[in-house]
């Protein structure tokens, strides 16, 4: 696939996704088109992976009689083979392309009996020129066997109320019965129309236009947005830093994992990661994070996303990760309890983030997460640089006690969405190369506009990575602060203590200055005998 039929298919996703765009708000057409791809890519592997355990009997899943005693007996045997294999199962009627067809099939029954074809849906006003097939029912018991497929099997809890956020019996689909399958049924129809070429092995055609989709309807859920997305730029940047001088990752994982985005961009950057780790608090978003993964084709036993405050009750006790990535929500209040003085991914550094800001209780965590031959990055606003109090004792811990601080990098303002705070990145690696002095890089300046929207291009990408990577001193740029300068500084990390960007204004030519101010005044004159003239011609007194 081109890159321009790459495109193509992702403004087809995005125009269907514009039919339901005038009845709900962006979260809520989100919720629904993402789950509707998501709902035809399982009916598309499940009917690849089906056929070619069907080859040697020269026939076709879709072909096969589900009632006959012989159609029983393969579905039987694939439904065993299909659940160990790709973690859930679908029969032929149940596939995608099948209830899109049937959705969009005409029924002369609804057209002769309308009334009493709509009447137990509770439609009164049903349209006797209906012709679309009743689906709702169907579609809804289809998406509830999907995850009933998975019950009792390693991969129940990947699968588990997955489907949860698409209701369709919700009074936003339409008013009427007969309104919400019409609309249903014409999404499910054009999707049915694309081919998302999943036996092109060579390229992740889908997985592209999903992330595609997620950014866009990011771009336009306002401050909602920050719960699930991370601008893919900022993700390229920490996945780079978090995978420098590596090939092959062991695990990675995100506390605040959102969609999931940040775990598959990490994955993007080595040849392989052999498991993928994350927490995610908002409901509808962890099901949005294993929808993502599972339609990046990682394999059920190779995620392990859990849903939970990550701060409050996280899920992944005692586990270390090679790669850690994170862009926690900015300035989040917790609890803060003394109890979790106790807690062992708290306990050394004798003080918690204060209760309006768990910054520093996320960096924390995910120290305590980290393994020793890893590295982390993550995103904070930019006053945990340099606020005091509790945060200070922590910085300076972190920094003098751990000296796990590797590098400090100031990104643009309004670079992420609903909020236009400047912010930072910092890296963490318990081994470090230079142990002697932290990098310090003022990025803040290096981006261009996107209507209101800071963006960071790909050279700027590759400038922080790359001035990371080799750890160079550049002119108001970077700077390798001694571990002795930071001390004097009081662990104080405010990027503008240790990179100069003062820029020296030209000299004033007071001389100049004085001549104009004299041409100024000589014309003021002029224009006072002027107006005193007009004045006495109209016989009025003068302003002066």
């Amino acid at each position: 696939m081109s890159e321009e039929q790459r495109r193509q298919l992702q403004q087809q996703l995005w125009n269907i996704a514009d039919t339901l765009r005038g009845k709900m708000n962006a979260d809520e057409f989100r919720d629904y088109i993402l789950g509707f791809i998501f709902y035809k890519y399982l009916s598309e592997k499940m009917n690849v992976y089906a056929n070619k355990e069907l080859v040697e009997d020269d026939i076709k899943y879709s072909t096969i009689d589900e009632s006959s005693e012989e159609g029983k007996e393969y579905l039987e045997a694939i439904k065993e083979a299909a659940v160990e294999q790709l973690g859930y199962f679908l029969k032929p009627s149940e596939l995608f392309s099948a209830v899109a067809k049937r959705g969009n099939a005409k029924n002369t029954s609804l057209v002769a009996e309308p009334e009493e074809a709509y009447e137990a849906k509770g439609d009164n006003q049903a349209d006797e020129t209906q012709e679309s097939t009743f689906i709702l029912d169907d579609l809804e018991k289809i998406l509830r066997n999907i995850e009933q497929s998975t019950m009792g099997t390693e991969s129940e809890d990947d699968f588990d109320k997955l489907f949860e956020d698409l209701d369709l019996t919700s009074t936003k689909l339409g008013r009427t019965v007969k309104a919400k399958n019409d609309i249903i049924a014409k999404v499910l129809g054009h999707l049915d129309e694309i081919d998302f070429q999943l036996e092109n092995t060579e390229m992740d055609v889908l997985g592209d236009a999903y992330e595609y989709l997620i950014g866009k309807f990011a771009s336009g859920a306002g401050k909602k947005a920050g719960e699930f997305y991370t601008p893919q730029e900022v993700s390229i940047v920490l996945a780079k830093l978090v995978t420098t001088g590596k090939q092959r990752l062991k695990s990675v994982y995100d506390p605040t994992c959102g969609s999931g985005s940040l775990l598959l961009r990490v994955a993007k950057e080595v040849k392989e990661v052999s498991a993928f780790y994350g927490q995610e608090m908002n409901r509808t978003t962890y099901n949005l994070a294993r929808m993502n993964m599972i339609l990046h084709d990682v394999h059920y036993r190779q995620f392990d996303i859990k849903q939970e405050d990550t701060l409050e009750q996280p899920q992944h006790k005692g586990e270390r990760f090679e790669a850690v990535v994170a862009n926690p929500p900015f300035s989040a209040k917790w609890s803060a309890s003394d109890l979790l003085l106790t807690d062992e991914r708290f306990h050394q550094y004798g003080r918690l983030a204060p209760k309006s800001k768990a910054d520093f209780a996320f960096v924390q965590h995910m120290i305590y997460h980290l393994a020793e031959n890893g590295q982390m990055a993550v995103v904070l606003p930019h006053g945990a640089l340099f606020r005091g109090a509790a945060e200070g004792h922590i910085r300076k811990y972190i920094i003098e006690e751990l000296n796990c601080l590797d590098a400090v990098i100031g990104l643009p303002a309004n670079i992420f969405y609903g909020t236009s705070i400047p912010t930072c990145i910092l890296v963490i690696k318990k081994c470090r190369e230079s142990d002697d002095n932290i990098l310090f890089i003022d990025a803040s300046q290096h981006y261009t506009k996107d209507k209101t929207q800071s963006v960071l291009r790909r050279e700027d990408i590759d400038k922080i990575v790359s001035t990371y990577r080799h750890r160079t001193r550049e002119d108001k740029y970077s700077y390798q602060a001694s571990l002795k300068e930071v001390k004097e500084n009081d662990f104080n990390l405010n990027i503008a203590r240790y990179v100069d960007t003062f820029e020296e204004e030209d000299p004033v030519d007071l001389s100049a200055v004085s001549k104009g101010l004299k041409g100024l005044e000589d014309k003021m004159k002029i224009t006072d005998k002027i107006i005193i003239e007009y004045c006495m011609e109209l016989g009025i007194d003068t302003p002066f």
